[in-house]
């Protein structure tokens, strides 16, 4: 029952460089340059209240006092996790940072299956069958990790069983903490429902977001927490506080003015975040196309900028290939499409399973002014870069048939 706790062999993937800077950010960024000074522990005002706003936005009130900043959603995950006691659960698959810091801190981390219909969310029954045997061994299971809009498997989790999964967490005293990075990467927003854990159960959420999800580049390291407006989350928050502290993981000052930017949502960023969600929704579709015609597996993509494939049905052709696991897979299909392809050895799941997740960012265009002009095109599909790249995409899958 005990996962492995040992060294991490094979780090997490290189992030996707993502789409060219919007300008306005561009700008904002530059008349910021000349501070020489970081950003307070947690955040200075002006970024926190961005933050609050952010999320009024989004039915969950609360004060700058409830937020803390930290460059980079890792030292952020860490130092929550470092304020919580007890063992983490989290989801198989998950971001492949997630094991990782709890692996840094000596936290005993367990992962919970997922349903058929989606990841980032745990099965119910099986989070509660994973509570019991850690009980029974001895353990203390404290900290559920989630995310509805999930990487890697790019779903959106319904909310019935986001209702059912935290009802069981926090029935068994478990707080939880969401990541909502991806959360305004949604293909189809009009026909998708997104609801978070803190709007079903206020007091015991922590949400946190990467805001090089929808908001900002991903060479600008800045993530946002938000805790419950409750004496014990203000205990947490201190700790965290104290912990982020303790490591200088603090805001560069020059990031801190183009964030609270982007976290008011002007009409630039508004837009900026429709083309994007419009574009991938376009072309993981195709990719997703293109999987399933070769005989793979693979939930149909709903948010996010990547694509999790199962080559589970196609393990007799990869086997004459030379390739039998996942990381050999990787190793294959990324010399093949030119592109990081991670295996899901690096998400938890088993190195026997022939998983893998497949970036969407690389159809899009080689250079700033390709990526530029898939995004303002009506039909990107038909852009000749486009065009070649899922041609290549399509082509690596269908010799595996």
């Amino acid at each position: 029952m005990h996962e492995d706790h040992g060294p991490v062999r094979y780090g997490p993937p290189a992030p996707d460089p993502g789409l060219p800077v919007l300008p306005e950010l561009a700008a904002v960024l530059a008349a910021a340059a000349d501070r020489t000074r970081p950003e307070p522990p947690g955040g200075g005002r002006v970024l926190r209240e961005a933050a609050c706003a952010h999320w009024e936005r989004r039915g969950l009130h609360g004060g700058p006092e409830d937020i803390v900043a930290a460059p980079g959603a890792q030292p952020l995950l860490l130092a929550l996790i470092a304020a919580h006691g007890g063992d983490v659960l989290m989801p198989r698959p998950c971001p492949a940072t997630w094991m990782p810091q709890a692996r840094l801190l000596g936290r005993p981390a367990y992962q919970v299956p997922t349903p058929a219909e989606c990841g980032g969310v745990p099965d119910p029954y099986a989070l509660l069958e994973t509570v019991r045997r850690v009980r029974a061994e001895g353990g203390r299971p404290k900290l559920l990790v989630l995310s509805v809009a999930d990487d890697p498997t790019a779903t959106v989790a319904p909310p019935e069983l986001v209702r059912e999964a935290c009802e069981a967490a926090v029935g068994e005293g478990m707080h939880i903490i969401s990541d909502e990075t991806w959360r305004d990467t949604v293909h189809r927003p009009r026909d998708t429902v997104l609801i978070g854990p803190a709007e079903m159960c206020p007091d015991d959420v922590t949400v946190i977001s990467d805001l090089s999800g929808a908001l900002t580049p991903a060479a600008w390291p800045l993530a946002v927490a938000r805790f419950p407006e409750n004496a014990r989350a203000a205990v947490r928050r201190a700790r965290t506080l104290d912990i982020l502290t303790a490591l200088g993981a603090l805001v560069a000052g020059p990031l801190a003015a183009p964030a609270a930017h982007a976290l008011g949502e002007p009409e630039a960023v508004r837009e900026r975040i429709r083309q994007a969600a419009g574009l991938q929704a376009q072309v993981a579709a195709a990719a997703h196309r293109a999987v399933l015609a070769s005989g793979a597996l693979a939930r149909p993509p709903q948010a996010g900028r990547h694509l999790y494939a199962d080559l589970g049905p196609l393990r007799s052709r990869l086997a004459e290939l030379g390739v039998t696991d996942s990381m050999e897979l990787e190793e294959y299909l990324t010399a093949r499409l030119g592109a990081p392809a991670p295996g899901g050895h690096r998400f938890g799941d088993e190195l026997g399973a022939l998983r893998v997740r497949l970036a969407t960012g690389p159809l899009l265009g080689a250079t700033p002014g390709e990526q530029r002009e898939s995004l303002t095109a009506a039909e990107p599909l038909e852009l000749p870069h486009v065009g070649r790249a899922l041609s290549t995409f399509a082509a690596a899958f269908g010799e595996l048939r």
